[in-house]
Formats: structure tokens, C-alpha cells, sequence
């Protein structure tokens, strides 16, 4: 992917973020993950039914990698059982990390696919990816 069209999909994300909104119904899970070396600071909804994403939503403080890195994980996470999520966290910890991945799991979460070269902006676009693993470990057989 075009290092421009990655910036453009990453601004996009930042400036009109999905599902930045508090939960419309009661019974959601909720995680805070924050970054203790700056402002990220985001608390994040999560409805499971019968093993599967039902919805995500995102309230908070972060920088443009953060936010915009909670958005795209939260499109490609609702709808999917929490196995095939906990897969695709995987990939994308491996990405960040520089380990093997499967890239087309991670749909426009590959903008990130460079992010190692800059590694204080790692914590940045795992943080959300933190919160949705400490509530699917509730979730695990």
C-alpha cells in the first residue's frame, strides 16, 4: 500500500472516527487502556451475545494513531466470534512486532504495517487492541 494512501486512510480515521460514541443500550462491556507516557486515554464498549461481536463502540482522549487505529479495528471486529478476533489481534500484534502475519486479516489495519520503525507509536496503535484482548479473555473457553 502507498505510504500517501496510508496517511490519508489514517487521517480519515482520526477526523471522523466509527463508533465513537457511547453505547446506546445497556450490558456492554467496558475496558480503559491508556498510555502512561501520554494523553491516550480511551474507554471502550464491547456487546458479545453467543460468542459474537455484536457491536464496539469508543469514547476518549488519544492521538491520531490511537483513534484512528481504534476505528479500524472496530469495523473489522463486529460481526466476528471472538476466536476469529482473538485471531486477528494476533496478526496484528505480529505486524506491529515485525513477526509473521497474514495481511489480508488485516484489511486497513496494514497502514500500520511500517509502525515498528517508530516504536513509542506502537503502544499508540496497539492500545486499543490491549482493552478488546482483556475483555475477550473473559470470553475464552
Amino acid at each position: 500500500m502507498d505510504e500517501e494512501v496510508k496517511r490519508e486512510i489514517i487521517l480519515e480515521h482520526y477526523q471522523n472516527p466509527l463508533h465513537r460514541h457511547l453505547p446506546e443500550k445497556e450490558g456492554y462491556d467496558k475496558v480503559n487502556t491508556a498510555n502512561q507516557s501520554c494523553i491516550d486515554n480511551l474507554d471502550i464498549y464491547v456487546d458479545i451475545k453467543e460468542g459474537i461481536i455484536k457491536d464496539i463502540t469508543f469514547t476518549g482522549e488519544a492521538c491520531a494513531i490511537s483513534i484512528s487505529s481504534t476505528s479500524i479495528m472496530i469495523q473489522n471486529l463486529i460481526g466476528k466470534k471472538i476466536e476469529e478476533a482473538i485471531k486477528y489481534i494476533d496478526n496484528f500484534d505480529n505486524m506491529i512486532n515485525e513477526k509473521e502475519y497474514d495481511s489480508s486479516l488485516l484489511k486497513e489495519a496494514n497502514v500500520y504495517d511500517n509502525i515498528y520503525k517508530q516504536n513509542s507509536r506502537k503502544s499508540c496503535a496497539f492500545l486499543p487492541y490491549r482493552g478488546i484482548r482483556e475483555i475477550l479473555a473473559k470470553y475464552q473457553k
